[in-house]
């Protein structure tokens, strides 16, 4: 669905998510995802603000003032990101989507030296139409990258449990990390508050993610 046919409504949530252009890779190295998700927090404003005039160091301690969006989870993977919102201000889905693509082409054709369209087209979007949905997309987005060490795990289930929770602790490019192993300066990117409350402790959502873990046949493609 496209940005152009839905109505971003305040209160009501959405899945928002976006790849590269014919499918090309995004995030070419820890540098480019770690450059992303400083925008997800820095162009998260109502008043403009001008990226590269906050210190890095201090990036996520920035007061940026009234938001546009709460995010609720979000997830970048090479060629594609996902991420869970709510609009805070009228207006604010698209200005939000606006500023954090044309920022990230910006640097992301700047550094490799390239021109053209970094994405396919305009952002894509979902309305999250009830609770139970709402409740899948957070297992939904979170168990991405588990793509990226077995393509086939939603067809055929994972091979290895264990590994796969390892794997995804380990993953520094989602909020996976900021509800199942703790806080750290990336989590300012959250709005969790702005979310209903599933998973009031780690352990529950941990237990959520583990039981999507052993289904297969269960998520969209």
């Amino acid at each position: 669905m496209s940005e152009r046919k839905i109505s971003f409504a305040h209160g009501e949530f959405y899945h928002v998510y976006n790849r590269g252009n014919s499918k090309q890779v995004i995030f070419k190295d820890s540098a480019d995802y770690r450059r992303f998700q400083q925008m997800l927090f820095a162009m998260n404003v109502v008043e403009g603000v001008t990226f590269r005039l906050i210190e890095k160091e201090k990036m996520y301690r920035y007061d940026r003032g009234d938001l546009s969006v709460a995010i609720g989870g979000y997830c970048l993977m090479p060629n594609h990101f996902h991420i869970l919102l709510t609009p805070l201000k009228e207006g604010g889905v698209h200005t939000f989507m606006q500023r954090l693509s044309t920022g990230y082409s910006m640097y992301f054709n700047k550094r490799y030296e390239r021109r053209g369209s970094l994405f396919e087209g305009r952002f894509k979007s979902q309305h999250v139409d009830s609770d139970e949905y709402l409740k899948y997309l957070f297992s939904y987005i979170h168990l991405n990258p588990l793509k990226l060490i077995q393509a086939d795990w939603k067809d055929v289930g994972l091979k290895n449990i264990s590994g796969s929770k390892d794997y995804l602790d380990k993953y520094l490019f989602s909020s996976y990390f900021d509800y199942a192993v703790g806080d750290r300066a990336e989590s300012s990117i959250l709005k969790v508050e702005k979310f209903p409350q599933y998973f009031p402790s780690r352990e529950l959502f941990l237990k959520e993610t583990e039981e999507w873990m052993n289904y297969k046949d269960v998520f969209q493609q």
